[in-house]
């Protein structure tokens, strides 16, 4: 195991238990110190025969500890260990001191309780508790809405991948079009005894470079369209579809929403082994997988003045038990003695160092707080922060200068920390320093990294509606029946004036002050239901405006106005829609399109199939990119509908436009269009084919079709082996100009 430090990662991506991808970087960067030397022998070593050295475990393991003693002691891993706690104190305060509570807040509001002191005050003036769940219905209908949209597979997913509109061309490719231009020009120019004019010439080029252009884009959509199978493939494997779903909820309830992946994981695969006919027994694979994962945002802690995830530090707080540390010994990249000290010291207890935010946390999410305050689960708190460290600090902390070139440039690390040990400290992988984290809001504020969830946005209505509805259920009470007045005085003693039922007795005696008053008198509260139903149902609509999920949207229809009738209905969802669209746009940019891009890169840099790699675009469609696939799948069946009555038409257009028009029409539909229609290369095939067996058709060089032309034309003229045009060869008046 090598010394930990701030180690360039092995060339092999590494597997872990919580670890990412590690790749080398290039030449330059940071490499850690040596790895500690034992000064002598230990004592426990012995030799077999006085040739084989042997060492019993015991003192490998001891051996191993006080290497990783003299490691952690280390100014570099001090230092770093330092550095982390230091982000670590000053995340948690911030947080602290802005968005924790309204975080508690948001997840007694989803579920349906009220906050601590709020209720003590409720209790102390008596009456309901009955808590109205307007917010969970905003949440509900928000989650849904985005499930349909940004849950989707094959051709129903809301992203997809294009290649460069504008393809390099390579320098063997401009000799084939160099060649090829020669080899037609030289054709006509034999065809026909005259020579080819100068501005026709020039068209002819460019068209055969479009041309060109044109055949490379087509080939780089095979690819493309191999590479998006393969991501997709990774993320439903990956466990992508279920840490979304977690992420979507995630989004209306909390004021951001944070996704993690992809993670670099050895996990153990069943499959089947076959031992003979129609015989199979399960066999255990380890295999190396990429995961996804929704992180708590309870347990993100970013830097105070970040306003994204990659703005500043990161700190992800983690809650392990020992099985998931003893998983981590013997992974590259963490450091076996430091994890055994971490299982010596804290293995039987665990290590919990902020009880109070874990208390409230569980108390809010309506579990034990007791089991959380005595750690029943041994869980050990781990730190993984994520930043950067300067170089005249790793300058400072012991490393050389061939180690840091430039002590003003940032180094960017993945440190992790349990109590006083680093089990781990890494230079981040990706190229450009980005976490594998993403983080978006249901409504972003700018300049800030936590924005509003629905919960926030309906939070005041919500406690309007609940006071209303407590005084409704309350006002209901007290009017159900008439109230009763009774003269004490006037009342024989032990009188029972807390029980009434019909055609009760009642023993009155003479009032002493000669009063003709009635002993008991009865009396009906007024019923205040409708003013309180109007007040409720005014601030029920305001959560609708603010949330921007109306009641229709959840099944609810509209009793007026312009919701009468379908194409009212169809203009109000279609407003609504605008909003939950800035939802969507907020998703698009923040998660997918950067997720994409890290496994994109992820297959771009390990993967093995060349056939799939090239140069792409990562186009996240979103709620747009839904609407406008059903209105293009209309439009679709118009045109070919048009193509189809006019034998015109189908001539212009050929098989090769009607195939494609057909295999798209059939994608949309969830068809394999392989099953349906012809790859192109048959159809272009069979058209050759047909031109071949038509009277009069040359078939040139491989089977393609000629254009006969005038008999005895006589050859142009021939200079060095190459055809001349206006005294000039004819290579020299090509030059491919720049990608139109």
């Amino acid at each position: 195991m090598p010394a930990l430090g701030l180690t360039p990662p092995p060339a092999a991506p590494m597997p872990g238990g919580f670890g990412v991808p590690a790749v080398p970087l290039p030449a330059g960067q940071v490499t850690g110190p040596p790895a500690p030397m034992l000064l002598q022998q230990p004592p426990a070593v012995t030799s077999l025969g006085g040739i084989l050295p042997m060492q019993s475990m015991k003192s490998v393991l001891e051996e191993q500890k006080r290497a990783s003693e003299i490691q952690q002691h280390q100014p570099l891993i001090t230092g770093l260990a330092a550095l982390v706690r230091k982000h670590w104190s000053t995340a948690r305060l911030a947080r602290e001191q802005t968005v924790e509570q309204r975080m508690f807040k948001s997840v007694r509001q989803r579920r349906g309780e009220y906050d601590p002191d709020k209720l003590s005050m409720i209790r102390s003036q008596g009456g309901t508790e009955i808590y109205m769940m307007l917010t969970s219905n905003k949440c509900r209908g928000a989650s849904a809405w985005l499930r349909d949209v940004l849950l989707g597979t094959g051709s129903d997913k809301p992203w997809t991948l294009k290649p460069s509109p504008v393809p390099a061309l390579p320098n063997e490719v401009l000799e084939e079009l160099r060649q090829r231009a020669i080899n037609e020009v030289q054709q006509y120019i034999m065809s026909t005894g005259t020579e080819v004019p100068p501005t026709e010439l020039r068209k002819f080029l460019t068209g055969l470079r479009e041309e060109f252009y044109n055949s490379l884009y087509e080939e780089a959509k095979h690819k493309v369209e191999g590479m998006e199978k393969k991501m997709e493939d990774q993320l439903v494997e990956g466990g992508f579809p279920l840490a979304f779903d977690e992420f979507l909820d995630d989004i209306t309830t909390f004021p951001a929403a944070i996704l993690k992946g992809p993670v670099v994981r050895n996990k153990n695969k069943l499959k089947w082994k076959e031992t003979g006919p129609g015989q199979y027994e399960p066999d255990i694979e380890e295999t190396m997988v990429l995961e996804w994962e929704r992180v708590d945002p309870m347990m993100a802690y970013p830097s105070p003045s970040s306003t994204g995830i990659n703005d500043g530090y990161f700190i992800e707080r983690h809650k392990l038990r020992q099985q998931d540390l003893e998983a981590l010994i013997g992974v590259e990249g963490y450091d076996d003695g430091a994890i055994r000290k971490v299982l010596e010291d804290y293995g039987h207890g665990g290590l919990q160092e902020w009880i109070f935010v874990d208390s409230e946390k569980a108390f809010a999410e309506g579990k034990s707080t007791t089991g959380v305050m005595q750690n029943s689960d041994l869980t050990i708190d781990a730190l993984q922060f994520w930043g950067t460290v300067s170089g005249q600090m790793l300058l400072d902390w012991g490393m050389s200068e061939e180690e840091v070139p430039d002590p003003v440039k940032n180094y960017p690390v993945e440190v992790w920390l349990i109590g006083p040990y680093v089990i781990k400290a890494l230079l981040n992988y990706h190229p450009l320093g980005q976490k594998p984290y993403y983080k978006a809001s249901y409504e972003d504020i700018p300049g800030c990294f936590w924005g509003n969830g629905v919960t926030d946005l309906v939070r005041d209505c919500q406690d309007v509606c609940n006071s209303v509805g407590r005084a409704l259920v309350n006002n209901a009470g007290i009017a159900s029946g008439p109230q009763v007045g009774v003269n004490s005085d006037r009342l024989p003693p032990g009188e029972d004036i807390e029980t009434m039922y019909p055609w009760k007795i009642w023993q009155f005696t003479s009032d002493p002050m000669g009063s003709t008053a009635e002993a008991i008198t009865f009396f009906q509260p007024k019923l205040n239901v409708a003013e309180l139903m109007a007040v409720f149902e005014k601030f029920a609509v305001l959560a609708d405006e603010y949330s921007s999920i109306p009641r229709y949207m959840t099944g609810d229809s509209p009793t007026g106005g312009a919701g009468r009738t379908a194409s009212g209905m169809s203009m109000l969802m279609t407003n609504a829609n605008k909003s939950m669209k800035q939802v969507v746009s907020n998703i698009d940019n923040n998660v997918t399109t950067p997720l994409l891009n890290r496994l994109y890169f992820y297959n771009m840099k390990y993967g093995e199939d060349t056939m799939l790699k090239g140069d792409v675009q990562i186009v996240a469609k979103g709620a747009v990119g839904v609407v406008a696939k059903e209105s293009a799948q209309v439009r679709r069946n118009e045109f070919l509908n048009t193509i189809g009555a006019n034998p015109t038409f189908t001539q212009i257009v050929g098989a090769d436009g009607i195939s494609a028009i057909l295999r798209e029409a059939a994608k949309n539909l969830d068809m394999d269009p392989d099953l349906i229609v012809p790859p192109q290369f048959k159809v272009k095939l069979a058209q050759l084919l047909m031109q071949a067996q038509q009277p009069g058709a040359m078939v040139g060089p491989g089977g393609t079709p000629q254009m006969p032309g005038p008999g005895g034309s006589p050859p142009a003229p021939v200079q060095n082996g190459q055809m001349l045009q206006n005294g000039a060869p004819i290579s020299d008046n090509f030059a491919p100009q720049p990608a139109p």
